[in-house]
């Protein structure tokens, strides 16, 4: 099937081509907008057959020079590269890769801020005194149920001002629709790039664990032949755990989380498990948990890169 795209009643744009399935919003001078809209679709039309092309070595693990070519894939291998030292593969940071490289198409005079979703991971254009307010929504497996309920909510939200150094969001659990290592309900990750988040997200996320005989995992191949991460077993249950082995599970992540923020590699953390959270300090995109807090601006679902 070809590219698709809508534009939607509120003004958003949507894409969807394969696996992609992207939406744009968009604030400013309407031609500025509506330039920016045209641009990025005309960018999508081949992105995907261009991802494709590169596949075999976006699904393969770490190794040596940078055997890509293309801007996205480049991208994606730049920022999995820190991660080298364990198995990881380019496919870490799709989808936060592709968000990017679409998000540029806003960053031009006339547009105060964009935002593009690429199924929960989100790259953000903000200009001088703007903001943005991105809601966690933690367990998608309640996703279908708010959904059908009248006003959304959400579990928590941030907010990024254009003096933070926050581009990117991106976040990483056991249920979203890639595999998972770990037991993460959710790690949503804040970084200066889209990409960059998709990655550490998906670190973390393998991160939380516990030692626990009721977890389930089965080998990656075995639940999708074409899984870049081959016999390596992923997560495909969890059952209820006590408060205390949640909280193990949640120190390790975050014990992680404070690596990479440490290493300069992202900014802030937050991490769900079984009604529970731990975050990183955070200075620079504040993440405050709340109690039916309304959605705006981008919403943040719990989806894997």
């Amino acid at each position: 099937m070809a590219a698709q795209r809508m534009l939607l009643a509120d003004g958003r744009l949507h894409l969807q081509h394969g696996p992609m399935d992207i939406v744009i919003g968009a604030e400013g001078d309407g031609q500025a907008v509506r330039q920016s809209h045209a641009a990025a679709w005309q960018r999508f039309r081949g992105l995907l057959d261009e991802l494709v092309a590169e596949l075999p070595a976006l699904r393969a693990p770490m190794a040596g020079r940078c055997p890509v070519q293309g801007p996205v894939a480049r991208r994606m291998w730049q920022a999995v590269r820190p991660y080298r030292a364990v198995y990881i593969t380019p496919m870490a940071a799709v989808a936060g890769a592709v968000a990017q490289e679409l998000v540029a198409f806003y960053q031009r005079p006339g547009v105060h801020r964009a935002w593009v979703n690429n199924g929960g991971d989100i790259a953000l254009h903000l200009t001088a005194s703007e903001r943005f307010r991105v809601g966690l929504f933690a367990d998608l497996d309640q996703w279908p149920r708010a959904l059908a309920t009248a006003g959304l909510a959400v579990d928590g939200v941030f907010d990024i001002t254009h003096d933070s150094p926050v581009r990117g969001v991106a976040t990483s659990g056991w249920k979203g629709r890639s595999f998972s290592l770990g037991i993460a309900d959710s790690v949503t990750v804040l970084a200066a790039t889209a990409a960059q988040a998709d990655a550490a997200a998906t670190l973390i996320g393998n991160a939380v664990d516990v030692a626990h005989p009721g977890i389930v995992r089965r080998p990656a191949n075995t639940l999708r032949d074409d899984s870049d991460l081959g016999a390596i077993e992923v997560t495909v249950d969890v059952p209820a755990l006590t408060p205390a082995q949640a909280q193990l599970a949640l120190a390790a992540g975050r014990a992680r989380a404070l690596d990479l923020q440490h290493a300069g590699l992202i900014v802030s953390c937050v991490i769900t498990c079984q009604g529970q959270a731990t975050s990183t300090d955070d200075a620079a995109g504040r993440f405050v948990f709340l109690d039916g807090a309304p959605a705006s601006d981008a919403l943040q679902e719990t989806e894997t890169a």
